[in-house]
């Protein structure tokens, strides 16, 4: 059974970190593109990173200089690192795959195939 989970997210205060968490069951996360997702209350489901087999990572500018993404494929897991993290991001994050080894780009919800359940993130004083 294919499956991905993510793990890490939780309520924390402006300008504080938060590390994400997302392990592959059933496939090797390393033969895919890995993307991270986001999606707020009302909003539509935004992609926030991704990563391709050679490591090459994007970022929209929203986030960029402020999350890292990042695989380790012996574990079959990839994460997100967000730092100065500001109310706006507050959002369910999911971590998706696609089927491709090097596409970054276009990062949007229907050229990836593979979802998490998604994790709860709260950034509030």
């Amino acid at each position: 059974q294919l499956q991905l989970v993510e793990s890490g997210g939780g309520l924390v205060q402006p300008g504080e970190s938060l590390t994400l968490s997302c392990v592959a069951s059933g496939f090797t996360l390393g033969n895919h593109v890995i993307g991270w997702f986001r999606q707020a209350p009302g909003k539509e489901r935004e992609g926030v990173s991704s990563i391709n087999l050679r490591g090459v990572e994007y970022y929209p500018e929203s986030v960029k200089g402020r999350f890292a993404i990042s695989r380790d494929n012996a574990k079959n897991m990839v994460y997100l690192q967000m730092n100065s993290l500001e109310p706006e991001d507050t959002a369910v994050y999911y971590c998706a795959a696609r089927r491709s080894l090097y596409a970054l780009a276009p990062l949007t919800p229907d050229e990836y195939v593979y979802w998490g359940q998604g994790t709860q993130v709260t950034v509030s004083s």
